[in-house]
């Protein structure tokens, strides 16, 4: 897909977002998670996660994202994380739970690239990481052996 259609499905779904109706908006979040890499995605992402209405929609957007499973999509849980309320922080611990908790391979690789999260320049964006990293080190994968990190724990 073109650039030019990609910000044009980013611009709908941004649209959707903003709705009334909760579930549309935890459809906008599933379906932008695909276009995370677009700024404007990215920001109304990073809303939707600490939506003020229904945690819902914070559930549904941190599954999706974290279903991503790459560093894009992890600084958008972070960045969300830096300042979220203490109920939606318990709705992305669900997530956590739910998603990297079922594969230990992708439990490893979340606490990757959590582990690199904390040591941003950005203050902000560390402190979401290690509010997730901190979640991830309460999952114990569902499937696969215990994953050892290159010089770091058995995770």
């Amino acid at each position: 897909m073109d650039s030019e259609s990609r910000e044009a499905c980013v611009a709908a779904l941004v649209v959707l977002a903003g709705s009334e109706d909760y579930v549309d908006r935890a459809d906008a979040g599933q379906a932008l998670a695909r276009f995370a890499e677009v700024p404007t995605a990215a920001r109304t992402l990073t809303a939707l996660l600490v939506d003020p209405q229904d945690t819902h929609v914070t559930l549904e957007t941190a599954r999706a994202l974290l279903r991503r499973g790459d560093r894009t999509a992890t600084e958008i849980i972070a960045a969300a994380l830096a300042d979220a309320e203490p109920w939606h922080d318990q709705y992305v611990h669900d997530a956590v739970r739910e998603v990297p908790g079922l594969f230990a391979e992708h439990h490893a690789e979340a606490v990757r690239l959590a582990d690199e999260l904390t040591a941003a320049p950005d203050a902000r964006l560390a402190k979401g990481a290690t509010a997730l990293r901190g979640m991830l080190d309460e999952v114990q994968p569902v499937f696969g052996l215990p994953v050892r990190l290159p010089d770091g724990p058995t995770v």
